[in-house]
């Protein structure tokens, strides 16, 4: 099924909005283009201003500065239920005394559509919820309560669905399956959903684009591979799983490729995806995520391919967690370097104690601002170029 928008029907537009409460700043000014009939998720930790922003967009809090659009239309100033937005929120807020058909006609009772049944059959079965169509929510598991809640939501058509933490109070195996319904169900209906969390794996998984937030900002936006693959700063990089960040310096520079030193070797690292200054004699920070590494033993050193970034260490501790063993590593260039090795052929070798080569493609590695600060969750190393 679809919506009845036009092209832009769906297009949120934020231009300078900002909250400010007192002498605190929520939300920085900040401009952001939604694009109609995506999947849109502003994700950050607690207090980033994530959700401020979806309540902004809700009506349910005023601008500081700014404004917000919906198709080309100007709502800054209208109250919520005036909005063509509907809002899912993690407590779903379902109707106890009213059956799960009942709680999905509501919004069309309300507004005196008379006859609701084809439209409330055709909701029903867009969640599956079709066959207990004349239980209570108290009968329903939560992901099927949340499912409810996202029918109610949809059925007035909305022209933006916006979902506040909508998956926070489920378990990880009810959550994990509610994400793929959820897309499954954007997919269907084709308009704009709105998605705030703080889970980077539910980002991940469900949206199109990703805006990442911090202290009120948008420190990153782009399609989550992009995010993963080319953090812009060392939050992003962290925020959006683990990485290696090793402080090197630089010793060349083209238009192709850097070479750097760290640990008393050589890096070498795409241009492309160095997001710093690269004049020689500066310093940077090197980038690689745990699972782009693999681990010899330093007998096996001399098997290693030619033209691979490699740095030599400790293996200081290991966990295994089925699919994968994963390693920490001290070494020249850094203490608490994390491996993430797949389970295929497990070398005994590999153990506590054992000295070790850590060797990657240098298209995996990525370059940021030394002048960062190393953020809360990344893997801090000293500089020992």
């Amino acid at each position: 099924m679809t919506t009845d928008t036009d092209s832009t029907g769906g297009d949120v537009r934020l231009t300078g909005i900002s909250k400010t409460y007192g002498s605190f700043t929520a939300v920085h000014p900040l401009d952001l283009t939604i694009p109609q009939g995506s999947f849109f998720a502003l994700l950050g930790a607690s207090g980033c201003g994530k959700t401020t922003t979806l309540r902004m967009i809700a009506g349910l809090e005023d601008p500081t500065t700014g404004t917000v659009r919906l198709g080309g239309r100007d709502v800054t100033d209208l109250p919520p239920y005036k909005r063509p937005v509907n809002t899912v929120f993690q407590s779903y807020a379902l109707f106890p005394h009213l059956s799960i058909y009942e709680n999905v006609a509501f919004g069309l009772r309300r507004r005196g559509v008379k006859s609701v049944r084809k439209q409330v059959g055709e909701m029903l079965d867009l969640v599956q919820l079709g066959d207990r169509a004349q239980q209570r929510p108290h009968q329903l598991s939560g992901g099927q309560q949340q499912r409810v809640a996202v029918a109610r939501a949809l059925i007035n058509h909305p022209q933006v669905l916006l979902l506040d933490e909508p998956l926070g109070a489920l378990d990880l195996k009810l959550r994990r399956q509610m994400q793929l319904e959820l897309k499954r169900i954007q997919t269907e209906v084709g308009i704009t959903f709105v998605h705030v969390t703080h889970d980077q794996e539910e980002a991940m998984t469900m949206a199109d684009q990703v805006a990442v937030m911090n202290g009120g900002r948008v420190e990153q936006l782009g399609a989550p591979a992009d995010l993963y693959e080319n953090p812009g700063t060392t939050f992003v990089a962290n925020f959006l799983g683990t990485s290696n960040l090793i402080t090197a310096g630089i010793v060349e520079s083209s238009a192709e490729d850097l070479v750097v030193s760290a640990g008393g070797g050589k890096l070498k690292l795409p241009a492309a995806r160095c997001r710093a200054a690269t004049a020689p004699g500066g310093s940077l920070l090197v980038g690689v995520r745990p699972e782009k590494i693999s681990l010899a033993h330093a007998d096996d050193a001399a098997g290693i391919p030619e033209g691979r970034n490699r740095i030599t260490g400790r293996i200081t501790a290991s966990s295994f967690i089925g699919v994968s063993t994963q390693y920490v590593v001290d070494g020249p260039a850094g203490s608490g370097l994390q491996v993430y090795e797949q389970n295929v052929e497990r070398d005994s070798r590999l153990a506590p104690g054992a000295e070790v080569v850590l060797h990657w493609n240098p298209a995996h590695t990525f370059g940021l601002d030394a002048g960062q600060a190393i953020d809360a969750g990344t893997q801090k190393v000293e500089d020992a170029a």
